[in-house]
């Protein structure tokens, strides 16, 4: 069933699912609702789902001035305070999980636990494994007929508005997101880092990321690639489930999360 919430930014359309612990599930970027069909059954199972659609995106409208990432943050901890009403899991897939990498730093009293699926911290230019991937792009290109076909269903700002939402998208890739590597490191919520191993984010970057979040989880898919959740969504489906529903093992040989060894001489730590 889906509904809209007046929220100070914007007038977001929202749907939910399931019965459980509450989880909001983020989509990606130029997509809708649509792209988590391979997840939304199995979650619904286990979690009480919110998925709201960002500004631009789906049945929510544009809005006036550029787009970024940190006013679609602040749309989504509007949304988990007036519509979840409560600390929620964040599962967010690529520009989906910047934000919820957003929304758990600033707002860490909203958040459980994250899961970050082919998320990026910087700018395509510096993140992407493909780095010249938006300069030549536009509405009518080929590539973007599946993303065109999902906005021109259902957005209210009509058809012709699809290039506009194009081009904003496209220069706030350039330029968006950057987040410090301080700021990574406050984010106390579990942290679960999900890539494909062929993703259009680099894996040196998804690695770097993984390394900033303290305590985080690091799961690479194999023979996946940005569309891991929509590839093998019985993987993805089971390493996010996973993740959510225990805490981690006591490891026995542990390196990035082993505790500093106290003192020789007995003193403080």
């Amino acid at each position: 069933m889906g509904d809209y919430v007046e929220l100070p930014g914007v007038r977001t359309w929202y749907e939910t699912d399931g019965a459980g612990d509450p989880l909001v599930l983020l989509h990606g970027g130029l997509c809708t609702n649509e792209t988590w069909a391979p997840q939304r059954a199995e979650f619904a199972t286990r979690f009480r789902l919110f998925l709201p659609e960002r500004r631009a995106h789906g049945h929510t409208p544009d809005v006036d001035g550029p787009l970024s990432y940190r006013d679609m943050a602040d749309d989504t901890i509007a949304f988990v305070e007036s519509v979840v009403d409560g600390p929620a899991h964040l599962v967010g897939w690529s520009d989906g999980g910047v934000v919820a990498l957003l929304v758990a730093i600033a707002r860490p009293d909203l958040v459980r636990k994250v899961v970050a699926i082919g998320t990026n911290f910087l700018p395509n230019p510096q993140s992407g494994a493909v780095p010249e991937l938006f300069d030549q792009l536009t509405p009518d290109d080929p590539d973007m007929a599946v993303f065109r076909e999902m906005y021109e269903a259902v957005s209210p700002d009509g058809a012709a508005h699809w290039p506009v939402v194009v081009g904003r998208m496209v220069e706030m890739f350039r330029i968006e997101p950057d987040i410090a590597l301080a700021d990574l490191g406050r984010i106390g919520a579990p942290t679960l880092v999900l890539a494909g191993d062929d993703d259009i984010i680099t894996l040196e970057h998804t690695i770097a990321l993984y390394r900033a979040i303290p305590g985080s989880q690091l799961a690479v898919v194999p023979g996946t690639s940005h569309a891991l959740p929509m590839e093998k969504p019985a993987e993805v489906n089971r390493i996010v489930l996973d993740f959510l529903a225990h805490e981690p093992i006591p490891t026995m040989m542990p390196v990035r999360r082993a505790r500093p060894a106290a003192p020789a001489d007995g003193g403080p730590t």
